[in-house]
């Protein structure tokens, strides 16, 4: 059997967490979700230099980053990026603040579950904070 390209582009990711084990499971969350993954990083700059290169659909970034603040960030990331989906992950002890225009589409608050990650990736969440 014979695959059609359907010409969508493949939906891919950048992840950005402060330490290797977080960068570790959302790598392979996103892979388990049929994500390509373009790259990594610890922090703002790097992350930022990533979403230039590879143009990605989504940016998975942890609240604790090796450098820079996940509140600027994701400003930065908006203005490189305008279409990208933003997902902030946080410690449920610490959710962020609402941060009003520009902040990100899902806020998914740890521990959380794999349906909880898979729901978030949806487009259709955007705004919405699960549980």
């Amino acid at each position: 059997m014979e695959m059609v390209d359907s010409g969508a582009p493949a939906a891919s990711a950048v992840v950005v967490a402060g330490d290797e084990e977080t960068r570790v499971l959302l790598r392979g969350l996103l892979r388990l979700h049929h994500f390509r993954v373009d790259g990594e990083a610890e922090g703002a700059t790097q992350c930022l230099e990533l979403i230039r290169e590879h143009h990605p659909t989504l940016l998975v970034a942890d609240v604790n980053l090796a450098e820079g603040s996940p509140g600027s960030l994701v400003s930065e990331a908006r203005r490189v990026a305008p279409q990208l989906r933003v997902i902030l992950v946080a410690p449920a002890s610490r959710p962020p603040a609402p941060t009003g225009d520009g902040g990100p589409d899902v806020v998914l608050l740890r521990p959380f579950r794999i349906r909880q990650f898979a729901e978030a990736l949806l487009p259709a969440n955007s705004g919405t904070r699960p549980s």
